[in-house]
């Protein structure tokens, strides 16, 4: 089953259960709509991955590289499952990248890809939200990747079995599909990411690692919303304000 965290009506922070009853702690069961969705994780960071789809590095006149690109995103960024988040100020372009995100279960370092899938917990959705006027312009990305509520994340952390390999991965802009692709297109499996990740950082219990995002990245604007949906785990939504 996949697991969610929550705010109940009483106000308490709860680790819960999302079933097709309802979301459960203990002997309740509340609809979703009763209760405040907060992200299913709470990391330390967020590791992510640039270009690992060839239609994306396409897109974006890019090489395909010959190893994982790597940068993060700090605590700050995280946003949950109905959020909404509000866009940097005076910008041309920020735009959507919906991503697969790896939830890590255990400290760990140094973790050959072989033995990759002892330390994942599980999967989420993610959207890369990205900041292109500033990202074109600096070269460590912190006003381009690390704004306030860049990365919403949720609903859920599903068990990795409930992933298959090739996990559809789309987006909808304001119910518009916008970026469909598959988790088999990737360039670096998920192994081979971690793997890549551990050699050089230890890696915390709830840290996440996104993968990257297909083709169709595009332009986000005030009072749009966004749904990121992922075979096996289920729809993040948020909206985005200029305000």
């Amino acid at each position: 089953m996949s697991h969610v965290r929550f705010r109940d009506p009483a106000g308490y922070i709860r680790d819960g259960l999302w079933t097709d009853d309802g979301i459960t702690f203990a002997d309740d069961t509340y609809d979703s709509t009763e209760i405040d969705i907060l992200p299913p994780t709470d990391p330390t960071k967020i590791v992510c991955v640039g270009l690992n789809y060839a239609d994306h590095a396409e897109e974006s006149g890019m090489e395909i590289p010959n190893r994982p690109l790597l940068f993060l995103k700090p605590p700050n960024s995280v946003a949950g499952h109905g959020d909404t988040i509000t866009l940097p100020a005076s910008k041309e372009r920020v735009e959507y990248e919906a991503e697969l995100g790896v939830v890590i279960g255990q400290q760990c370092r140094n973790v050959a890809a072989e033995n990759a899938e002892a330390v994942i917990e599980g999967y989420t959705c993610v959207n890369d939200i990205s900041n292109r006027d500033d990202q074109m312009v600096e070269q460590n990305w912190i006003r381009g990747k690390a704004f306030d509520g860049s990365a919403p994340i949720g609903p859920v952390v599903a068990p990795p079995e409930a992933v298959p390999d090739d996990a559809t991965v789309e987006l909808r802009l304001n119910g518009e599909i916008k970026q469909r692709s598959s988790r088999s297109e990737f360039i670096f499996s998920v192994p081979e990411i971690i793997e890549e990740i551990t050699a050089y950082l230890t890696l915390e219990p709830g840290d996440v690692i996104i993968t990257g995002t297909p083709a169709g990245v595009g332009p986000l604007s005030d009072g749009d919303r966004v749904e990121v949906e992922i075979e096996g785990i289920g729809t993040l939504e948020h909206d985005v304000s200029t305000e």
